[in-house]
Formats: C-alpha cells, structure tokens, sequence
C-alpha cells in the first residue's frame, strides 16, 4: 500500500513513488538529482530526463527530452519509455522531470492534470517520478497545487497540509487537514478528476478536517460539471456531521460521505 511521506533525500524514493523535489533558486537540478539518476545503472532501471538543456543528462539517462519539443503529451512519452524499459528488460523507469513554468504555456490546469496523470500512472505501473520544480519560478497557488498531489516530498520548506494520491485502482487517498488556505488547491485537484471520471472516489480514513470553506468548495466542484458525482469513503464522524450540520447533505450537491 502506497502511503504519503516526507524524504530526507532522494535516496530514500522506491518503486512507484512520485516525489516533489522542491528546489531552491540557486540550486542546480541535475547537482541535487545526480546520485537519483545514477542509481538507474544499480538498480537496473531505465533512466528518462525531462528538461530543458539539463546539462549532464546524457551522461546517465537513455533519453531526454526537451518538453518544447515533445509531440503529443508528457504522459503518453513517460508511457512510452515504460513500455520500452520492459522489453529492453530493465527493472523499471525513473524519470526526472524537471518542471519550468516555460514548458507549461497553457498554464496551471494542464499542468495539475499532467501531474495528476503521471501519479496514476506512477502508482499502477512502478514508474519512479520524480518532479522537480524551483519554488521561485513558481506563484504560490499552482505550487501548492501540484505539491498536494505529490504523495512523496522532498525538500527545505514543510510538507504540504494535505495530500491527494493514487491507491492502486480504487480510488485516490486524502490525507491530513484542508483549510482555507488548501481549499483553492482541492477544488482545482477535484474538478481536473471530475473532468476525466464521472465519480471520483476520495479514500478519506487519513483525513483529519474539512472547514467550512473546503466542503463549500467540494460542493461547487462536484456540480462544476453535469452528472459528476464525488464519494468519500472513511470519513471520520466529524467531517460527516459538520456536512449535515453545514446544509450540503442535500440531492442537489452530487456528495456522498460514507463512514
């Protein structure tokens, strides 16, 4: 079972993780990810760079990729190589994907959803991801965004307060507490899922707190779109009863909770 946590360094990242590395401005990507990508030759991985002129990554990766000129979408490359990995018979794939806000033009939501895509596919194939960005590149609300939906973290600032992941084929996890301050972030996250599934099934034993603001945000995500539905399975019988107590526990918000 996949469980969100906090690295110390990228030595610690597995099988199927798919780590944040938040970097400094300073900091140089293939310097902070060096022994990350070398480790493919021990482990017998194939090793996929993605990046903009990230200088030294011929030296350990089988292929890199410049996003400006990637045809079709990082997903469907990253699928791709996993498929390639298996029958040139490595173990698996470890991509570095070093994420520029340049590579990204059409903006936050195509980004969340690529995010989103390459924590699913970590999670049901073994892919290794690890996703780095530099924190000053970045507005404050597309970092927190995608820094949620990275189940693994590594890096100088504290983990983001909640965390949305894969769990194997049933489903996506939610962890921790979602304030005010999160709400923005989980609406964005459930109206890119609601966008590719008619019902998004939220596995809630691991979250702790709704406010008032986020379970107004689940109640407009949810209606965003025509015929979508969200159910959260696990939640603790506080969150169920500030719902009901709230007034969303109607036929009009398309919401189910479930302990």
């Amino acid at each position: 079972m996949r469980a969100a946590r906090t690295l110390a360094t990228l030595d610690e990242a597995g099988i199927g993780d798919h780590v944040c590395q938040l970097m400094a401005p300073a900091d140089d990507v293939m310097d902070r990810s060096r022994a990350f990508v070398a480790d493919g030759a021990l482990f017998g991985d194939k090793v996929m760079i993605v990046g903009r002129a990230v200088e030294g990554a011929g030296e350990f990766a089988q292929t890199v990729l410049d996003p400006a000129r990637l045809e079709g979408s990082l997903i469907g490359a990253v699928r791709r190589e996993a498929e390639s990995a298996g029958r040139e018979g490595y173990r698996s794939l470890r991509v570095l994907n070093h994420v520029t806000p340049g590579a990204w033009p059409e903006g936050p939501e195509a980004l969340l959803r690529s995010e989103l895509d390459l924590e699913e596919f970590a999670a049901d194939s073994g892919t290794l991801v690890v996703c780095a960005y530099r924190g000053a590149e970045w507005d404050a609300s597309t970092l927190e965004e995608v820094r949620c939906v990275h189940p693994h973290y590594v890096g100088s600032r504290p983990a983001p307060p909640f965390t949305v992941y894969r769990t194997g084929k049933e489903g996506w996890t939610v962890n921790g507490v979602i304030d005010a301050e999160g709400a923005g972030a989980f609406g964005a996250v459930l109206r890119t899922l609601l966008a590719q599934s008619a019902t998004v099934r939220l596995l809630c034993h691991g979250l702790e707190f709704l406010d008032a603001a986020t379970m107004n945000t689940l109640a407009e995500a949810s209606r965003h779109l025509p015929d979508r539905k969200v159910v959260l399975e696990g939640t603790n019988e506080t969150v169920r009863l500030a719902w009901e107590l709230s007034g969303f526990a109607v036929p009009s918000i398309p919401v189910v909770m479930a302990p």
